[in-house]
């Protein structure tokens, strides 16, 4: 009994021999990888030496023409976009249209009734206004 207590207080620990295939697997793959940045640094400085003249020298031709690739990029991604935008929306205006209550339709015409609703207020508002002025007017 006392050495079923002791076990459930110790959790099972796998043995030495996985440990040490594990800590010697970790270190074979960190070394490598490490190893392997090493490389990649010192090829990357390498590279940057031997193509900086090449840059410096070509700079005048290579500057423009990337920021026109660019441009062209951004301009063909944005009208894409923009049709894509444009569908979008006339597909949606066409469902309205038709009466197949797209997502959103509700809100639209609650917008709508309180706009309408308002502008009657304001119209109202604005005729006692226009009565209270010429009233005033004509008793003065």
């Amino acid at each position: 009994m006392a050495e079923h207590q002791q076990q459930s207080q110790h959790p099972a620990q796998p043995p030495r021999s996985h440990q040490v295939v594990k800590a010697a697997t970790a270190a074979t793959a960190g070394g490598s990888l490490l190893l392997l940045s090493g490389l990649i640094l010192a090829s990357t400085v390498i590279a940057l030496t031997v193509v900086t003249p090449l840059l410096v020298i070509f700079s005048p031709v290579l500057v423009p023409a990337v920021i026109t690739v660019c441009l062209i990029i951004f301009g063909f991604l944005a009208s894409g976009g923009l049709g894509v935008a444009a569908v979008t929306v006339l597909s949606w205006i066409y469902r309205y249209v038709t009466g197949r209550q797209p997502p959103g339709a509700e809100q639209i015409d609650q917008a709508r009734m309180k706009l309408a609703s308002k502008a009657r207020e304001m119209k109202d508002k604005a005729e006692q206004f226009g009565q209270q002025h010429v009233s005033g007017a004509q008793s003065s």
